[in-house]
């Protein structure tokens, strides 16, 4: 019944493309942001993503953050909250959104977990592509420092009026943008934890093939179903 730990930073999937323009490229990180978001419909592309940390007290000091979980693979996304996060490397494993649940495929494992999809992408950076759109009902946007080539848009979860708080796990996102479209991702918690996401070879806009967003558990395969 025990699931491989499946990285908290899957919805927040950022993407980029080649053949940038210069008048993009003149706006700022957040003007870019803002009409990515209004212009993507579907998308596809390949990701690496990083979790780093910070020194224990054992451990040098002098090297800076740690990488402890390094992964590679594709994506797919379909507005509003369907998409495919599917790792390749270092080990098969895929999590499926098809608007309605959350599905998580473990190869190794061969389990499959299925779970309602709202709360779970309400609670992640997900909402910022996987949503309707409406970005800054859920954030306020805040023009970073251009570092790295990139032009930086920080994004300030909204609190919720009843509670006084959010439900997102960071206290700090980045997203780089270049060309109107973003480069990548960061996210830090409250730990000392990042999370670091590259995104390339997207492909923005095209049509998907039915059954995209399905997923059907192989035979004999262990079948969690949550609440």
């Amino acid at each position: 019944m025990t699931m491989r730990f499946l990285s908290s930073a899957f919805c927040a999937l950022l993407f980029s493309i080649p053949n940038t323009s210069f008048a993009q490229d003149a706006q700022s990180g957040v003007e870019q942001l803002r009409q990515f978001v209004r212009i993507s419909k579907t998308a596809e592309g390949e990701f690496v993503q990083q979790q780093l940390r910070a020194p224990k007290p054992n451990e040098p000091q002098d090297k800076g953050l740690k990488v402890i979980r390094k992964t590679e693979g594709r994506f797919i996304f379909q507005r509003p909250g369907r998409f495919v996060w599917d790792t390749q490397k270092p080990f098969e494993q895929r999590l499926i959104a098809d608007g309605k649940q959350l599905i998580m495929w473990d190869k190794d494992l061969n389990q499959a977990t299925f779970r309602p999809a709202g709360q779970v992408l309400a609670s992640t950076p997900a909402a910022i592509l996987f949503g309707d759109g409406a970005l800054e009902q859920h954030f306020d946007l805040e023009e970073g420092a251009e570092r790295s080539g990139l032009r930086w848009a920080n994004l300030k979860p909204k609190a919720k009026p009843s509670a006084g708080s959010n439900d997102l796990p960071y206290t700090s996102i980045a997203i780089g943008m270049s060309g109107g479209l973003p480069r990548a991702l960061e996210l830090m918690d409250g730990l000392g934890g990042v999370v670091q996401l590259s995104l390339t070879q997207i492909q923005l806009n095209i049509p998907l093939p039915a059954g995209t967003f399905t997923f059907t558990p192989p035979a004999g395969a262990e079948v969690l179903r949550l609440k």
